[in-house]
């Protein structure tokens, strides 16, 4: 697959389910294309299109080791989200780094992700936590900021705080999502 071909790919109207699979079976071949996958978010990001974000989600969920040489492009794109829809899928890879780095101890990723970048990650999964947003990068930020609290000192207590304040205005998965986060803060000590 080419640049441009990709290109095409994304932009021929909302891909299904089995496009987007179509899609990453092609990319499983050619790690060095998540460079032009990340550039096509931020393309869709300003036209309010998603398919770029829901094919690189897709490809992490099977190759996440892919991410890492475009680790510094990733983190840098996460402040600058709007778009709900790409939030959610930037989301849900934030959580599987933080899963991979701190739950599992992937070596490859605890070599390659500097302290900076995981603050990055941190940083945007607080402002989507607090911000008017759906469910679902909520949840996903709950479960980063857990793990990155591991190695962050100061995230847990703010975790604990966000969720007691934001927890009576949840919807009923916010409030099972926060409740579970903060039995496992408590385990903890926090």
């Amino acid at each position: 697959m080419t640049k441009e071909k990709l290109h095409i790919s994304l932009h021929s109207g909302r891909l299904s389910k089995a496009k987007v699979d179509q899609l990453v079976d092609e990319l499983m071949f050619q790690p060095n294309m998540v460079g032009s996958l990340l550039e096509e978010i931020l393309v869709e990001e300003q036209e309010g299109t998603f398919n770029a974000s829901w094919t690189f989600r897709h490809l992490m969920q099977k190759k996440l080791d892919y991410l890492l040489p475009f680790l510094n492009e990733f983190t840098e794109m996460l402040g600058n989200l709007k778009s709900e829809a790409t939030i959610r899928s930037m989301a849900c890879v934030c959580e599987m780094v933080c899963i991979t780095y701190f739950k599992k101890e992937d070596p490859a990723f605890q070599k390659n992700i500097s302290d900076e970048q995981l603050e990055k990650i941190m940083t945007a999964c607080f402002d989507w936590l607090i911000s008017p947003m759906n469910m679902a990068p909520k949840v996903f930020s709950m479960t980063s900021l857990y793990y990155l609290g591991l190695k962050l000192d100061w995230v847990h207590p703010q975790l604990r705080l966000t969720l007691e304040d934001t927890y009576a205005s949840g919807t009923t998965g916010y409030k099972n999502r926060a409740k579970k986060t903060l039995d496992k803060l408590a385990q903890i000590g926090h």
